[in-house]
């Protein structure tokens, strides 16, 4: 019987060109195209509002981005001077030492006694300061203590025991500084309750007190919690800048964080990967780079993107922003690099890549157009077969 002969190749031509100018999002791709970006960051023409903020990496923004404070501490709690006056308080021990002028008094030797440098004067032991902020002294009854510094109690020690006993004078030591220290957390080697000095303490000096932080720099944060308030920065904020490292206050919480920092990297990149951060800080360039750079046979130098959610406060001073998502808290920005332009390399040293970015790099269009002719040569193969053995049948 002969076969009909079909003539199978236009009719693979025609699905596959159907297949190919149906829209290309039947071609596999790792991620959106860069013509899909734009589209979402502006006004369409029939009124749909964008659902992202289209941001392009140039002088201005980098100089907006510049402007943007980073986390500080200083900043927040707004209190940079040197530490207050300690005073004593509830739960401290104090040592109290009196001297009366000559022997036979109420804390000296009896004239007969041996004479010696110490004769006169007395020691009374370490006394806790109870729950009503006092404390007891012989002959002077219960003294309130809380909330006064050591020469303040000598003075009211003196007052009381003048006409008691010979001349005297009083010494007020603090011999377990328990209302004046923070408390250090975290990752220390030694984490504890440390005292503060007279002379004041700050961030950098507790945190050595305790045996100083054992995570990478790039990795660890201070977190310090006062009056209810807290607040976090990078360790390396206070040693580039003395002016961060602040005066801890008594009762403050200091807490040494490891935090890990790092970016995603997605796209016609040479590698995809979850990149950590191994310096303090790292510029787009150098992610670039430490991705495998840009995938030569597909990506496309036009479609480089930072995504991160930035807040709105900042977001405003950008152009062309859509008001309605300057109505949310937090904005998804999308921070778009031509690097066909020499100036984008100079641009990127300056653009500063931070914790959980996104490095996106769109598929070239031409490498679509290479995925789809494939997909047309696969699709035409059967036809090429069929019309070969049609061939032969006849």
């Amino acid at each position: 019987m002969k076969i009909p002969f079909i003539n199978w190749f236009p009719i693979g031509c025609a699905l596959a060109t159907g297949l190919l100018f149906s829209g290309c999002t039947l071609l596999p791709s790792a991620g959106p195209s860069g013509k899909a970006f734009l589209d979402t960051g502006v006004p369409s023409l029939v009124g749909a509002e964008p659902v992202i903020a289209l941001v392009e990496v140039n002088d201005f923004s980098l100089g907006v981005l510049a402007r943007r404070a980073p986390p500080t501490l200083r900043g927040f709690f707004g209190d940079y001077r040197p530490a207050v006056t300690q005073m004593i308080g509830i739960g401290d021990s104090i040592q109290i030492t009196v001297w009366e002028a000559a022997a036979g008094g109420l804390f000296s030797a009896s004239a007969g006694g041996a004479m010696s440098a110490g004769s006169r004067s007395a020691v009374i032991p370490d006394q806790v300061v109870g729950r009503d902020g006092s404390v007891t002294v012989p002959y002077a009854g219960r003294i309130h203590v809380a909330g006064r510094t050591q020469q303040d109690v000598e003075a009211v020690i003196v007052d009381r025991l003048r006409g008691k006993a010979i001349e005297p004078q009083a010494l007020v030591n603090v011999s377990r500084n328990v209302s004046n220290s923070v408390t250090v957390t975290g990752e220390v080697s030694n984490g504890a309750r440390v005292p503060l000095t007279l002379r004041g303490d700050r961030i950098m000096d507790v945190v050595a007190s305790a045996g100083g932080y054992h995570s990478p720099v790039q990795e660890t944060f201070v977190t310090l919690t006062r009056g209810g308030r807290t607040a976090r920065a990078p360790i390396y904020a206070l040693l580039n800048n003395p002016q961060e490292d602040i005066y801890l206050r008594p009762g403050d919480i200091l807490t040494v964080e490891r935090v890990p920092q790092s970016f995603t990297v997605m796209g016609a990149t040479g590698t995809n990967a979850v990149e950590p951060f191994d310096a303090r800080g790292i510029a787009l360039d150098e992610a670039i780079g430490k991705s495998g750079g840009l995938a030569d046979g597909r990506a496309d130098p036009e479609g480089v993107f930072v995504l991160r959610y930035e807040p709105a406060s900042l977001v405003r001073e950008f152009p062309n922003i859509a008001p309605s998502l300057l109505a949310q808290s937090h904005v998804p920005v999308a921070y778009h690099l031509d690097m066909r332009d020499p100036k984008a390399l100079f641009h990127a040293r300056r653009f500063a890549i931070r914790d959980k970015d996104i490095l996106y790099v769109s598929n070239s269009p031409i490498a679509d157009i290479g995925k789809a002719v494939s997909l047309v040569q696969m699709l035409a193969q059967p036809a090429v077969q069929g019309i070969a053995v049609s061939r032969i049948a006849r």
